[in-house]
């Protein structure tokens, strides 16, 4: 084996070690299939683009080296004109490669814009100035901040949950960053959506509009539990509210 032939399997592998794991780039991973979906987007985004900007960047460079001027010689190099085999390569190749990072989008979008005809919970978020309300219909349940204090919205883990999006006066940013995943809150109508969290945690959200004086506090967090333990938190919630007659955060 060339020392050249050792030189690459060594640097590949780390990879093969690896799974051979593309890197994030800096992007959340995505905690929620539409999420991953969107990641998957974003990877693929800036692959192309290092491999077209490395391609651009190896082209300038052997032009520069090539063809640059020697020592002792006079005018200019020998000029060419119109080789078409080269233009059709630089003109198609573009148009495919935007063609096919479309498709990909428009196939990532339909995915994350999917909702499910029989969802497995639903919730009803309302944005106003400024907090958030979370409420669970025919469960009797509803979680709203109060003053500095965050709303929980509570999810089952695993499982597509329905999602209702209003605002009562300006519109507002519903924004997780670990979800890959915005829309806005606009006053007139409604957006529904679904998401699907992976797994049990606890994942920040913040609204990302400029909504007014407050808008810093808008803070909210997802929490996803088990299915079961998501049934549980229903119930108790719900009783303590009958009991106390007002919602609990």
């Amino acid at each position: 084996m060339s020392k050249r032939a050792k030189l690459g399997l060594a640097l590949l592998l780390p990879l093969l070690a690896a799974g051979c794991q593309l890197p994030s780039f800096g992007f959340f991973r995505g905690s929620t299939t539409q999420g991953q979906s969107t990641f998957k987007l974003i990877q693929g985004f800036m692959l192309s683009s290092f491999v077209v900007g490395g391609i651009v960047l190896v082209l300038i460079l052997w032009s520069v080296f090539r063809y640059r001027r020697h020592k002792n010689q006079q005018g200019l190099p020998r000029q060419s004109q119109y080789v078409l085999p080269l233009e059709i390569v630089y003109t198609v190749t573009p148009i495919l490669i935007v063609l096919a990072l479309f498709a990909f989008t428009v196939v990532t979008e339909n995915n994350v814009d999917a909702v499910s005809k029989n969802p497995d919970a639903v919730v009803n978020v309302t944005a106003f100035q400024w907090g958030w309300r979370f409420s669970y219909p025919g469960q009797g349940v509803v979680v709203q901040g109060v003053e500095l204090e965050d709303p929980m919205m509570v999810v089952p883990a695993g499982q597509t949950v329905r999602i209702t999006l209003r605002s009562t006066d300006v519109i507002h940013g519903f924004y997780v960053p670990q979800f890959n995943f915005s829309r806005y809150a606009t006053p007139g109508y409604s957006t529904t959506f679904d998401i699907n969290v992976n797994q049990p945690g606890v994942y920040r959200g913040q609204c990302t509009q400029l909504c007014g004086l407050y808008h810093s506090l808008m803070i909210f967090r997802v929490k996803a539990v088990s299915p079961t333990q998501y049934r549980a938190w229903l119930a108790k919630t719900a009783a303590t509210e009958r009991l106390t007659g007002r919602s609990v955060t």
